[in-house]
């Protein structure tokens, strides 16, 4: 005896077949999902966080009046754990003031200051605080140290900005040339009156 399926019924059970074998394979992708989502990320290389940095602020001001330099350079020259961090530079504002927030907390920072007619300054600070002010009064050209002569605060002898080098000037002959009419009149020279007077001086016999 032979039992014939009907086309519908067909589909009926391949749906629930379908369902069952879905209803056995989902709690195992699930397990599976769980168990990566317990191992921690790797990364293409380890990750390193980036150093604590200071806040500096660096007033410049004129050492005669204490007026703030508008346009004066700041370098900043960091050293870390004896490694060369670069060089930074930062022109003042009107109030004479130049702020960072890239140097790293613990470093040797060397801070020079160059300002038009001043002289140029240059000093070292240990920053390990989170934020620093630091002042500066920039002085008037010194004279150059020398061995010879003491020009310990003497001021300098060259103004700034372009010098015009001295020159000796020539020398010049002590008496100037006379004019060409004092020559015809000086070589005619007349003869005294008393030249014809002095040979007669008795008659002849």
């Amino acid at each position: 005896m032979v039992f014939r399926i009907q086309p519908g019924r067909a589909s009926v059970l391949c749906l629930f077949a379908s369902l069952a074998m879905f209803a056995s394979l989902t709690p195992l992708h699930a397990g599976a999902q769980d168990d990566d989502n317990a191992k921690p990320q790797q990364h293409g290389r380890k990750y390193k966080a980036p150093p604590d940095t200071s806040h500096i602020e660096v007033t410049v001001l004129k050492g005669f009046n204490k007026k703030p330099i508008d346009g004066a350079h700041v370098v900043f020259h960091p050293y870390k754990d004896g490694v060369d961090e670069g060089s930074l530079e930062v022109k003042t504002h009107p109030d004479g003031k130049a702020i960072i927030d890239v140097i790293p907390t613990g470093s040797k920072v060397r801070i020079q200051v160059i300002a038009d007619g001043f002289a140029t300054f240059a000093d070292d600070y240990q920053v390990n605080e989170p934020s620093r002010e630091i002042t500066i009064s920039m002085i008037r050209p010194r004279a150059q140290i020398s061995t010879y002569i003491d020009n310990e605060g003497k001021p300098s002898q060259l103004q700034p900005g372009v010098q015009v080098p001295i020159r000796p000037k020539p020398a010049t002959s002590a008496s100037p040339p006379s004019p060409s009419g004092s020559s015809s009149t000086s070589g005619s020279s007349t003869t005294p009156s008393n030249s014809t007077t002095s040979g007669s001086s008795k008659p002849q016999s």
